[in-house]
């Protein structure tokens, strides 16, 4: 029942919605009498429908409330400060509002990720159903392609949905920061996401897309409605990208707090700036390539058509010089996660401190020059293969170097294993296997052999759910008490782990088999004398828990904001300043800057201290 203190119109969502849809409308009319205008027939779906969509976001961004502030300002002639207004929702509605509180941003940016991600391991679960035995199980061919694509997007821009989430909520309460340096500039890159995934949902029911999520060219000119629905999905989600890296590389050089240097910054603070860097340099390049596949699409130019002086390979380098450092967008805030997981667990400083914290930045230099590791077997020039062959397998020095540090920050430690450190520690094992298997990857002659296999599926699963997926599950149990002031309640916790531990690992370990014995990756089917039908049975079960295991946090996380035990400000003991105010974090964060004087991870050190509170205290015990 609706609060009768609230007028339904305040909250922004409210008003967004419906005017977006009637301006879609609007756009598509506008569009069709232009066309005919002209004496071009009114009604083609591609380009209508882009009118009818860029015109029904922009319509949406404006009821929101998202450009209200500028607005007011131009027109009233008012300094900024002046303009300033507070909202008076309550704390729900702010989650369906434009709200500038980086922590209600936060917590926005991270669920809409949980529901991408139960949406997504759905379609995954379909598609190993299908595969269970040779011929039609419960889908055609068609539909296995279009649910595979949108499954592989739908992943992707969930994890860095899922990215965005944990810098904004944690990063300017680590580095001792009461905001982000741009907070309208923060909503606003939280509400290009909505659109995005609505636009994803609707790419199946508008003829879905057959490409897989890489999109190459010429089969994605070809490809359904759906296609154009997902590339502009896309670029919401890079346009979102990009603004929240200028944000957060804003706060990282300019909002910390008074005698916070780089080395004494928390190790997720040298990872969120290397994820950052990565961002606000590489996403264009995937907004160029698509952006060039949508013209194609719309007006007939011919980038990709080699008979009109194109070229499908340029697609390919311009794709793979973002998507790979992508990878490490990706896992480089999972690595931030367990650097700042195990030491707590451990009651030990990490070791290497500056050695982990520059890594970071090792890892996206190195990661930027590997891109055409996936072309090997895709006609690229051939000089360019040993390069990239040294580049691939060097980069993962700066990788080896945090897995040394976290092995050896455990190592004699007194470790307890609650579920953020089994979440954390599995995260090391798994991303370990992805590691040695991408490695002949990086090898010309062995990734020969490989590509297009579902070797590949198996590397490249374990590499993103132990960068990021396990890692975010070990955030979420982690850092729920400083969300809600409860904690997650620890018996799920541990059923939780314990059951996506064995699902992941049943799932994805038979590929590396089946993509050595010859099964090829985006098939929908297989000849029935071939030794692969049970092994993609065991694949199913494993994907049939891996399910469940996400529904159960789901379960976990609603039922633990309503009756789950109340946690104190700093439940584990823990250094971080964030840790050091209450639970939940007041809206401000800090009455006043702490005053940090050594790193953040002095366990085990008497008389260590991080930071000097405004009170005049310090943080947590040893």
């Amino acid at each position: 029942m609706r609060n009768p203190g609230i007028n339904v119109l305040s909250i922004g969502l409210v008003r967004a919605v419906p005017a977006g849809l009637a301006a879609v409308a609007a756009g598509v009319g506008l569009a069709v009498l232009i066309r005919r205008a002209v004496g071009a027939p009114g009604w083609n779906p591609g380009p209508v429908l882009a009118v009818g969509t860029l015109t029904g976001i922009l319509a949406y961004m404006v009821a929101l409330g998202a450009f209200n502030y500028w607005v007011r300002w131009i027109l009233a002639g008012k300094r900024p400060e002046e303009a300033e207004t507070k909202t008076d929702l309550p704390r729900w509605a702010r989650y369906f509002s434009f709200d500038l509180d980086h922590k209600v941003i936060g917590v926005q940016y991270l669920v809409t990720a949980l529901i991408m991600l139960l949406f997504g391991v759905t379609l995954g679960f379909l598609m190993r159903y299908e595969l269970t035995s040779p011929g039609r199980t419960i889908m055609g061919p068609n539909m296995y392609n279009h649910i595979m694509s949108l499954h592989g997007i739908n992943q992707i821009a969930m994890i860095l949905i899922g990215v965005s989430g944990l810098m904004n909520f944690l990063l300017p309460l680590m580095l001792g920061a009461r905001d982000m340096p741009f907070p309208r500039l923060n909503a606003f890159s939280y509400w290009l996401l909505p659109p995005a995934g609505a636009l994803l949902f609707a790419s199946l029911p508008a003829g879905g897309f057959d490409t897989g999520w890489t999109v190459y060219p010429p089969l994605s000119v070809q490809a359904p409605l759906g296609m154009q629905f997902m590339i502009l999905a896309v670029y919401l989600v890079g346009l979102s990208s990009i603004l929240g890296g200028i944000n957060f590389l804003t706060l990282v050089f300019k909002g910390r707090a008074p005698g916070m240097s780089l080395f004494r910054m928390p190790i997720f603070g040298w990872a969120s700036m290397a994820t950052s860097l990565l961002q606000m340099t590489f996403t264009q390049f995937i907004g160029m390539s698509f952006l060039m596949v949508l013209l194609e699409r719309l007006v007939g130019m011919a980038f990709f058509v080699p008979s009109s002086g194109g070229n499908v390979v340029l697609y390919q380098h311009l794709f793979w010089f973002y998507s790979h450092p992508a990878v490490y967008v990706f896992v480089l805030p999972g690595f931030g996660i367990i650097s700042e997981i195990i030491p707590v667990f451990s009651r030990k400083p990490i070791f290497g401190y500056a050695a982990v914290g520059l890594s970071s930045l090792g890892i996206a230099i190195g990661g930027s020059l590997v891109w055409a590791h996936h072309m090997f077997a895709a006609g690229m020039e051939p000089w360019l293969r040993i390069p990239i062959m040294i580049t691939t397998v060097l980069v993962a020095v700066p990788t080896g170097v945090k897995v040394f540090a976290w092995i050896s920050t455990m190592w004699m430690g007194k470790i307890r294993l609650e579920t953020p450190m089994l979440f954390a520690s599995t995260a090391i094992a798994v991303f370990l296997i992805g590691g040695l298997t991408g490695v002949p990857l990086g090898i010309v002659p062995a990734d020969l052999y490989v590509t297009d296999t579902y070797y590949i599926v198996g590397h490249f699963h374990h590499t993103m759910f132990g960068g990021f997926v396990f890692p975010l599950m070990a955030a979420i149990y982690y850092w729920f008490p400083k969300v809600t002031g409860r904690f997650m309640n620890e018996r799920l916790g541990r059923v939780h782990w314990a059951i996506m531990t064995t699902g992941f690992f049943t799932t994805f370990l038979p590929f590396f088999w089946l993509g050595l014995n010859g099964l090829r990756r985006r098939v929908y089917d297989y000849d029935p004398s071939d030794p692969f039908q049970t092994l993609n049975i065991v694949s199913t079960v494993g994907a049939g828990l891996l399910v469940t295991s996400f529904f159960l946090v789901a379960i976990n996380i609603i039922t633990s904001a309503i009756w789950g035990l109340r946690a104190g400000a700093n439940p584990w003991r823990a250094k971080t300043l964030e840790w050091q105010v209450a639970s939940p974090a007041p809206d401000e964060n800090f009455e006043t800057p702490p005053r940090v004087v050594d790193t953040p991870y002095g366990y085990g050190r008497p008389g260590s201290v991080h930071a000097i509170m405004s009170t005049g205290g310090a943080e947590g015990d040893n």
